[in-house]
């Protein structure tokens, strides 16, 4: 990850700060021994070596910097720690524990790259991309305990999949989730035209480490897919047909200007997926087919759009009163 070297040396500035400016700084004077102590708190091995602090401190951060890291919009773990540990409350300095003047001039660096600070509920500090708003340094896993923020946007998403349409469940939810989790090429494929969808909703790729590319096709339900549906949009035998075309047509990526097969198959519901439906779709396809396909129901839309924190769609946030509605109607 390649940040301009006035970002880099500037929060180096901020870990190492002149000595004499303590007095008039929001951040605190680290000597040698200090400096070398802060990168050890932040999982590090590195050592000063008795050169200029905030030259040597700078040096480290390009390092850290190139360190792997998931993808463009999450910094390395470990600058992530450094960040942390640089705004702990308890390290605030000519202002309270919330420390808004060092968070400002922490953001005013860190805006030239695209992310920004903030304190979460638990007091410590995250990184966040301002573009797709993606949080570094929290666990993305589903099954992780959430907190009562998260608990909330869940119950607004939960809410708003009740009552949204298919369309909606395509458009407002799943696309942009899919882009936040760094799916490329993805297009909503004929949905409203019916006649050119060959089984699919949505196809898209995504680009594993190696350069290679898998796609994916998604068919997409509003409500509950069991085996025995009360309609051929919930009956898995109508799922199952729609499968096998989305598995066998060719789909052409104008980007390498070929026509691929999907190597994956996106079952995904706005409801519940039942277990029997998951075995009879199991129980009628081939063993090679059988693993090409991969269930979401609501449950899982739910995990991954908030342990992602994916902005919720606007007709899910709760409506404000207005001005005028705050008088009781006598």
């Amino acid at each position: 990850m390649k940040w301009r070297d006035r970002t880099v040396e500037e929060i180096a500035e901020m870990i190492c700060i002149p000595q004499g400016t303590e007095g008039s700084s929001f951040f605190r004077y680290r000597s040698s021994s200090y400096i070398t102590r802060f990168f050890r708190d932040a999982d590090t091995d590195h050592v000063h070596d008795g050169s200029t602090r905030a030259a040597w401190a700078a040096d480290i951060l390009r390092k850290i910097l190139d360190e792997p890291h998931l993808d463009p919009h999450t910094p390395p773990e470990t600058f992530c720690r450094v960040i942390r540990l640089l705004m702990d409350p308890g390290d605030a300095n000519n202002e309270g524990p919330d420390r808004p003047g060092a968070m400002r001039m922490l953001n005013t660096a860190l805006g030239r790259e695209g992310f920004e600070a903030f304190y979460a509920e638990d007091k410590q500090c995250y990184l966040r991309h301002t573009g797709t708003k993606k949080v570094a340094g929290i666990s993305t896993s589903p099954h992780r305990p959430f907190s009562a923020v998260e608990v909330a946007r869940r119950a607004q998403l939960a809410a708003y999949l009740d009552v949204c349409s298919e369309d909606d469940l395509i458009d407002e939810i799943l696309l942009p989730m899919l882009r936040h989790l760094n799916f490329h090429r993805i297009t909503a494929a004929g949905h409203r035209d019916k006649s050119n969808e060959f089984g699919k909703d949505v196809w898209m790729r995504y680009r594993l480490p190696t350069q290679h590319y898998l796609y994916f096709g998604i068919q997409a339900k509003k409500g509950k897919l069991d085996a025995a549906g009360a309609s051929k949009n919930t009956n898995m035998a109508e799922i199952h047909n729609q499968a096998l075309m989305m598995l066998g047509h060719e789909i052409f990526d104008p980007e390498t200007n070929k026509k691929v097969l999907v190597d994956h198959a996106f079952i995904v519901a706005g409801g519940e997926i039942t277990k029997a439906a998951r075995q009879w779709l199991a129980g009628v396809l081939d063993a090679s087919k059988r693993s090409q396909i991969i269930f979401m129901d609501k449950n899982d839309i739910l995990n991954i759009h908030v342990v992602n924190n994916v902005p919720l769609p606007e007709r899910a946030l709760p409506k404000l009163l207005a001005k005028d509605d705050d008088e009781l109607p006598f």
